[in-house]
């Protein structure tokens, strides 16, 4: 079993959705990206994917672009097209029909050598269950502290 080498991961998906159900995309590429991929210049910020019911595309993602390809090189944020079995492009398409549900990319990371794509069907959170999450998250660290000090 191989590892997969993470490149780039967007917090900010967990802290604004509820990430359902995910699947593993790979990404189709130009040269130039993958060299800047490879260099880590990644963000997934922005991002998110749309489906059209036959293909599925990355949007608003942005790979920096690679110096020294100069001339050949590609736009950062152009729109990159994902590789997903037909039943999972149907499974998305009939997810993001529904209200309130859209597809995010999770991370991105390497397997076997390829770059691949974890995007999750995702509904937004309300304000409260944001407020909710970050008193855990807060309530946690001062027991992990309370721990700590008594070691």
């Amino acid at each position: 079993m191989s590892q997969n080498k993470i490149i780039a991961t967007n917090r900010k998906a967990h802290f604004e959705y509820f990430l359902l159900e995910h699947f593993e995309a790979g990404i189709s590429l130009q040269g130039s990206e993958i060299k800047s991929i490879r260099a880590g210049k990644v963000s997934l910020v922005e991002a998110y994917v749309e489906v059209d019911g036959h293909e599925a595309w990355l949007v608003n993602s942005h790979i920096a672009q690679y110096d020294p390809a100069s001339r050949y090189n590609h736009d950062p944020k152009r729109t990159r097209r994902l590789l997903l079995h037909k039943k999972q492009i149907r499974e998305l398409w009939d997810a993001v029909r529904q209200k309130g549900v859209t597809i995010v990319p999770v991370q991105m990371y390497f397997k076997e050598g390829l770059v691949k794509i974890d995007i999750a069907i995702a509904k937004g959170k309300k304000l409260y269950d944001k407020r909710d999450e970050i008193a855990k998250r807060d309530q946690q660290r001062e027991i992990n502290r309370e721990q700590r000090s008594r070691d």
